[in-house]
């Protein structure tokens, strides 16, 4: 089969160690990575990984020249894979898309057919990459703390960085289950928005110019925090007893000045969401994703973007200009 040149966002390196730089270039389907499925992208998420990775921080792009994105959807041309059908509608997130290898942020993606994975009945393309990357965390967070015994009922819920896209899928989520959800944010204005997507109560972050108590007044049942650093520690000492913390994200530093004392005293929980699951965890959510924890407001937090506004979205994510998820349609 013969395809057309397409267009492609792709990261060059800068010279002497200099940040990336973004262009769209024309390409061939043979100039993408190796792989033996081909999708016809329709839509790619905007990550705050992908958004380091064109400011060339964080080392997340190592090689070069890369077509960013982290998460597809789209449709299968061909595959190696026979059980992959042409037209067959999919999503692909993780794996090193975007980073080790050629990711969404073109018309066309080449991948290993084990990467791919076919969407669940209800979930269309574009919802699908709403989700992406973003969703799944959010869905993986909640899967583990209610592995570990979280429950509607027993307490508030806090989800720090709440405008963030994961934070915004997982309040959906969770106050469709029943959750009772405080949400977090030092943007004033995000009020009305967070409380949209089901918020029972909106706050800002704490003072924490001084170190953090070993414990504080127990107030959560759960924490799902992407910012880390000391507001982590700072939810930990707020944990009541046997509550569990999901953390994912860095964005408020990578220490955690915390203690053993939450732990052995209150008997709290803190589990690291790696969302690079291997691909029958990835299949069970993305089915969860479909029924148990369908959100029911995505149109509320996300938008969909041209490929031509693509750099200026990805750099307002550093600048903290950006709320819920975003999306770049292709096709």
């Amino acid at each position: 089969m013969t395809l057309p040149e397409f267009q492609a966002y792709r990261l060059h390196g800068g010279p002497d160690g200099a940040p990336p730089q973004g262009r769209f270039d024309t390409m061939s389907v043979d100039q993408l990575s190796p792989g033996d499925t081909l999708i016809k992208v329709a839509y790619a998420g905007l990550n705050y990984k992908d958004a380091l990775a064109q400011a060339g921080r964080g080392g997340i792009v190592r090689d070069y020249p890369r077509i960013g994105g982290i998460d597809l959807s789209g449709t299968v041309v061909h595959s190696a894979d026979p059980a992959l059908e042409p037209g067959q509608e999919v999503v692909v997130h993780g794996f090193g898309i975007g980073v080790d290898c050629d990711g969404g942020y073109a018309e066309y993606a080449r991948v290993p057919h084990g990467w791919v994975l076919p969407l669940p009945a209800g979930i269309g393309l574009q919802d699908a990459a709403v989700l992406g990357a973003a969703g799944y965390t959010a869905a993986l967070s909640l899967h583990w703390m209610e592995h570990c015994g979280l429950a509607p009922g027993q307490g508030e819920v806090l989800v720090t960085g709440a405008t963030g896209g994961v934070a915004g899928i997982a309040i959906d989520i969770l106050s469709q289950r029943g959750y009772t959800v405080c949400a977090m944010s030092g943007k004033a204005d995000a009020r009305d928005y967070l409380r949209s997507l089901g918020a029972s109560d909106v706050i800002a972050p704490p003072d924490l110019s001084g170190p953090i108590k070993p414990l504080m007044s127990a107030r959560w049942a759960g924490v799902i925090d992407s910012v880390g650093g000391k507001l982590l520690a700072h939810a930990l000492a707020s944990l009541r007893p046997d509550g569990v913390a999901a953390a994912f994200g860095n964005a408020g530093g990578a220490e955690l000045p915390s203690s053993v004392i939450p732990f052995i005293l209150r008997g709290v929980k803190l589990l690291g969401i790696n969302a690079n699951s291997p691909m029958p965890l990835r299949r069970a959510l993305w089915q969860k994703l479909a029924t148990d924890y369908r959100p029911s407001r995505l149109a509320l937090a996300s938008r969909v973007i041209s490929p031509k506004d693509l750099p200026q979205a990805l750099a307002a994510m550093l600048e903290r200009g950006s709320i819920g998820r975003s999306v770049v349609r292709f096709s």
